[in-house]
């Protein structure tokens, strides 16, 4: 009985044990199914919206967007855009990301009129994919640098090669250079040209695309429709939306990080990022207009308030607004001669209302105020980016009018009698508190002096101060009380 019991027990045991063996296979096969198996049917694709100029917030935004749909492993990025370009800084770095995103990203133009032109021209030729909404055009890539003069577009230098279609002769960028170096003429803008030409050439031998008019976007500032770009092989689709992007490109072979990949958007379920309040915060401050007005506000708000301390809003409005212009100067590329050159304008204008210049501190002041905003975003950085002028020309008038008030006050000023301090006890009246020949005591606004007169005056006697000696008054008698006295 003994021996049977025990053998029961045995069977049960080995069955308890191929039954939970059994279960740990299955829930160990249920989760290895997802990373030993292929991607699912159904991968996220994240659509990224960049609309305006390429600046340090669309920079920041793309860049954080295409980096949170690889942490969310997404099967695609459409980075949907429609820009007249922007900062060469912000551009490269979404270029940057795209080149090393493991997650394949799409360029699509799109809606119905947009635009890549310039930067956008060379966000299109980095990604994976590049598609283009009908109605839409690409092109004008050229640099343009901030003040470049009428006559000296590096977009009509092509056109002294009688022909030769600037993309066709690969190493003629550097003779043409060194041609222009050698004269003088557009050195600068000739340099800025041929490193953009070299750049949006390698994008191009990158993702297998049209080389020769990549060049040329750049040299000569040429443009394309949609249909255009698609028959040039420019671009790889042309599509109404972004559904029937996704349509297209099922099925279709991209090169990710060397490694080929067959993309899968037949049911993709489709995430449109909008920017936080991070990038909308940075798209307002990182302007150049607004970043200026910000420095503007925190310098002469700490001013009044160390010229009137215990105000405290001007003091907390002045260090705020100059903290947040700082941040936008870090993203900014600030050509710090131009810096310079506002703060010093600045100190001008403030010390104007202390010295006694006439104008001459203020005028220099807005001159340099000027100057300093035309130039203080650096033009080899940022092609075509600058403080816009009628703010400046506001700045200058605003400034201008503080210097004309300051000096008109001071004008004003030197016409008033002193009413303090020892000059102004020349020619003051005053009585005298003893008899005395030559020197006694006299009173003069309430204060007892020592007097000196070369006539004997008589106690009570009203007199008039003549001079100033350390602490000695030289009075005279009150010619002006004697008459009125004769006459009563």
């Amino acid at each position: 009985m003994a021996t049977l019991t025990f053998s029961c027990g045995r069977q049960m045991h080995r069955r308890l044990t191929a039954g939970l063996l059994r279960c740990i296979v299955l829930l160990v096969a249920a989760f290895a199914v997802p990373a030993w198996g292929s991607e699912p049917a159904t991968a996220q694709t994240v659509v990224l919206t960049i609309e305006g100029a390429v600046s340090p917030a669309t920079a920041d935004y793309a860049v954080r967007g295409m980096r949170r749909a690889a942490e969310q492993k997404a099967g695609l990025v459409v980075l949907q855009l429609d820009t007249p370009g922007g900062l060469d800084t912000s551009m490269r770095r979404i270029i940057k990301e795209i080149l090393g995103s493991p997650v394949p990203v799409v360029v699509f133009v799109a809606p119905r009129g947009a635009r890549a032109a310039s930067a956008g021209t060379f966000i299109l030729y980095a990604s994976h994919v590049a598609a283009m909404a009908p109605a839409t055009n690409l092109g004008a890539a050229t640099p343009v640098p901030v003040g470049i003069m009428p006559g000296s577009e590096p977009g009509k230098a092509p056109e002294k090669r009688e022909g030769d279609g600037g993309a066709k002769k690969k190493d003629g960028g550097a003779q043409d250079g060194d041609k222009d170096a050698s004269t003088g003429k557009d050195a600068m803008t000739r340099k800025h040209m041929h490193d953009a030409s070299a750049y949006i050439r390698g994008l191009a031998q990158l993702r297998g695309r049209n080389e020769q008019w990549a060049e040329q976007a750049v040299r000569e500032a040429v443009s394309l429709s949609a249909e255009e770009a698609l028959k040039l092989k420019v671009i790889d689709l042309v599509a109404e939306d972004v559904n029937g992007l996704l349509k297209q490109l099922h099925g279709r072979k991209v090169n990710v990080l060397g490694a080929e990949r067959t993309l899968d958007t037949r049911d993709a379920v489709v995430e449109a990022l909008e920017p936080d309040w991070r990038s909308r915060l940075l798209a307002v401050i990182a302007d150049p207009g607004i970043a200026l007005i910000l420095m503007m506000l925190g310098i002469y708000g700490l001013l009044y308030e160390f010229l009137n301390p215990g105000f405290v809003l001007p003091g907390v409005v002045g260090a705020i607004s100059l903290l947040l212009a700082l941040f936008a100067f870090q993203l900014l590329p600030i050509n710090y001669a131009g810096l310079a050159l506002i703060l010093l304008g600045v100190a001008f204008v403030v010390a104007e209302a202390f010295l006694p210049s006439f104008g001459v501190l203020g005028i220099g002041g807005v001159v340099a105020l000027v100057i300093g905003s035309v130039i203080l975003i650096d033009p080899e950085a940022a092609a075509g980016y600058a403080v816009p002028l009628p703010l400046v020309a506001a700045l200058a008038a605003t400034s201008a009018t503080v210097v004309f008030l300051i000096v008109t006050l001071a004008l004003k000023a030197r016409k008033r009698p002193v009413v303090s301090g020892s000059e102004e006890l020349v020619g003051a009246a005053g009585e005298v508190l003893e008899d005395f020949e030559k020197e006694g005591w006299v009173r003069v606004h309430g204060e007892n002096w020592h007097g000196a007169s070369g006539a004997p005056l008589r106690r009570g006697e009203k007199i008039r101060v003549t001079r100033i000696d350390g602490l000695r008054l030289s009075v005279e008698p009150d010619a002006g009380q004697q008459r009125e006295g004769g006459k009563s």
